[in-house]
């Protein structure tokens, strides 16, 4: 696999647009970082990080949806930088998705962090991806 963030959304998107509640997702160490973020800004309910013996290890996400009208937390995931084409950003210079009410998740020096963090922390990094 050349792209294991790009998967990990796809994996995501696709669980969200079948409706489903739970979703299992191959472990690594971004991946668990970015699952933090997320549940840390509201997008997941809930998640749980299950340990291999001699595998990678597991990542359990419960997905958000309105209890009244049954739409996901998360309407859109979008990749950013990839492979071919990383993109970076400032301190100065970070994204605003969807005039602040999103949220873009970027892999800086000071770990795994979300755009205002970054902009409170000034420092700069990778952008991964958008979420909104």
């Amino acid at each position: 696999m050349t792209d294991p963030i790009a998967d990990y959304l796809t994996r995501l998107r696709n669980a969200i647009r079948a409706n489903r509640r739970v979703v299992d997702i191959p472990a690594s160490n971004l991946k668990k970082q970015i699952t933090k973020v997320l549940h840390d800004k509201g997008f997941i309910q809930g998640y749980k990080f299950e340990d291999g013996v001699n595998t990678q290890g597991n990542i359990k996400i419960a997905l958000k949806y309105n209890a009244v009208t049954k739409q996901p937390a998360m309407i859109s995931l979008e990749r950013v930088s990839r492979p071919g084409l990383r993109k970076y950003a400032k301190a100065s210079e970070m994204p605003r998705v969807l005039n602040g009410l999103g949220v873009a998740i970027l892999s800086t020096s000071r770990g795994v962090v979300t755009d205002k963090e970054a902009r409170e922390l000034n420092v700069g990094g990778e952008v991964l991806c958008y979420v909104y």
